[in-house]
């Protein structure tokens, strides 16, 4: 590549950006040509070219990135002194190139209208709504405990494998796209991340790759959480790039599915949010629903806890705060606090379709 081309790569990250910025005040136009346009076409593309694959290119991808960057800093580190400007340069080319493919394969979703507007439901709700649903929550995962187990003190075991999940994940988002056709998830490309010890550390339960449109389920641990983070990363692969918003539609579609394990998951995994903002607001109402809950969800929520306080590290808060960053980066401004708009988009779907 001549110099001029790389010269012309730099500088083409700074309209990049500004068109990026531009784009985001129309989000209507967003949602029209590029997530209902041809970001369908991309990610399927992506899934049908990879999905059939059974280890996550995505991961090595980022594995030999990594690789190549110790190695670039350690061939070029002369020319940082020397002529800084083709140093700067070169790490300019390889931003804008990665800021083009990231927005154009899936990062522009961040800029859609949210999904309580699609839906037509309210974003804002009372503390007397917030409790009232979830004490109905409270009791659709208490039954179905006792369904699964047959005693009300043991903690749900799910009987599947890993890749069972995945395969069985798809029913859920078929059930749900019979209503909500935007809602369909074909074909799937989920699978287990080489890299989950790693992300452990980190505290992530999974990612999707946005280079690849591959959905990373972080396999170290086995629990009643998993069928919902895999939906919660298929919902990223449909076209909902804002966490709480995928966290709103994998317990759509794992609500949605025949299973109890998948129902479960859904259930127990929202209760802790809508318990979370309870205790925020009234610490005594936290109690009193707190009491109501079966000692074998209780159990769960304590098993989750235990593992991830064994892999509790110095550098956690660094790797929180940098998403925290990207997040608000990325159209979400209050960043990681966003994940609390969820239980907005719960209470008020609720208020249409009763649990």
């Amino acid at each position: 590549m001549s110099d001029k081309m790389k010269t012309i790569l730099a500088l083409s990250v700074i309209p990049q950006i500004i068109v990026v910025k531009l784009l985001a005040r129309v989000p209507d136009f967003v949602a029209q040509y590029y997530s209902n346009g041809i970001y369908p076409l991309i990610a399927k593309a992506c899934r049908y070219t990879l999905g059939w694959i059974p280890f996550s290119v995505g991961d090595i991808l980022y594995m030999l990135a990594g690789i190549f960057i110790i190695r670039f800093f350690i061939c070029n580190i002369r020319l940082l002194r020397r002529r800084p400007w083709f140093f700067f340069r070169e790490i300019l080319v390889v931003i804008a190139m990665l800021y083009f493919t990231f927005h154009l394969f899936w990062g522009m979703n961040y800029y859609r209208p949210p999904i309580h507007t699609t839906l037509g439901i309210g974003n804002t709700y009372s503390t007397g709504e917030l409790v009232d649903f979830t004490e109905k929550l409270i009791t659709r995962t208490n039954t179905l405990q006792k369904e699964i187990t047959g005693n009300d003190s043991l903690a749900v075991q799910l009987p599947y494998t890993r890749q069972d999940i995945y395969e069985m994940s798809v029913s859920g988002y078929a059930r749900l796209a019979t209503g909500y056709p935007g809602l369909s998830y074909t074909p799937p490309s989920i699978k287990s991340s080489l890299i989950s010890l790693p992300l452990t550390y980190m505290g992530y339960s999974g990612y999707l790759n946005p280079f690849t449109n591959e959905a990373q389920v972080n396999s170290l641990r086995l629990d009643y959480r998993y069928p919902l983070i895999t939906c919660h990363e298929e919902a990223h692969q449909i076209g909902f790039s804002a966490e709480n918003e995928a966290n709103f539609v994998g317990y759509l579609a794992a609500t949605a599915h025949d299973d109890p394990y998948f129902r479960f998951s859904g259930y127990a995994y929202m209760l802790r949010y809508c318990l979370n903002e309870v205790f925020r607001r009234d610490k005594d109402r936290f109690a009193d629903l707190k009491a109501k809950i079966h000692p074998g969800i209780l159990s769960n929520y304590e098993e989750v806890a235990l593992f991830w306080s064994t892999y509790e590290n110095p550098a956690e808060p660094l790797f929180k705060n940098t998403f925290n960053a990207y997040l608000k980066a990325n159209n979400q401004a209050d960043g990681i606090r966003t994940y609390s708009y969820v239980v907005a988009l719960l209470v008020n779907y609720h208020k249409e379709h009763p649990l």
